[in-house]
């Protein structure tokens, strides 16, 4: 045997990734990637986008179950997680909202639905399904994850103005 052909599989990295991820760091808020997809693609692609912390990428079948300070640990300690289970998915939001920490999700798929809807502020992309655009406070029309930081910019001058 002798090999034919090479194909190659990649996803597309959108150019204006790196600058949205750079952004959030600078205002010091923590971005998780949360996936169904295998955690060694998620963390490859979140290295293409520029994202600290994609090399811990954790399987979320390995977690410890999501009830136990484990779990919540794990969630707290990592940054990219593949083959997390849309329950899963919500209870990494619980564990971080119990850390004290405020909750934004963005998704575009059903399995991202218990999720956005337990956030505290639920993301939805416009192009996803309608159930996801159903329970989000806020739809990009675009489907664009780059609008964040002017809504980021946006939410807190309305805040800074009420104070």
């Amino acid at each position: 045997m002798r090999p034919e052909a090479l194909v190659l599989l990649e996803d597309i990295v959108r150019a204006d990734a790196p600058d949205t991820l750079r952004f959030f760091a600078e205002q010091d808020v923590t971005v998780k990637v949360i996936s169904g997809d295998n955690n060694v693609t998620v963390g490859a692609v979140a290295r293409r986008a520029g994202l600290a912390g994609w090399e811990a990428n954790v399987n979320a079948t390995t977690l410890p179950a999501e009830e136990t300070p484990g779990f919540a640990a794990a969630v707290a300690d990592n940054t990219v997680f593949g083959r997390v289970t849309p329950h899963q998915k919500r209870a990494m939001v619980k564990a971080l909202q119990s850390q004290g920490h405020t909750v934004a999700m963005t998704g575009d798929g059903v399995n991202d639905v218990l999720a956005l809807k337990d956030s505290d502020c639920g993301i939805a992309m416009a192009s996803g399904s309608e159930a996801t655009r159903g329970v989000a406070q806020l739809v990009l029309l675009d489907s664009n994850f780059s609008a964040l930081p002017k809504v980021v910019a946006e939410g807190r001058r309305v805040i800074n103005n009420i104070e």
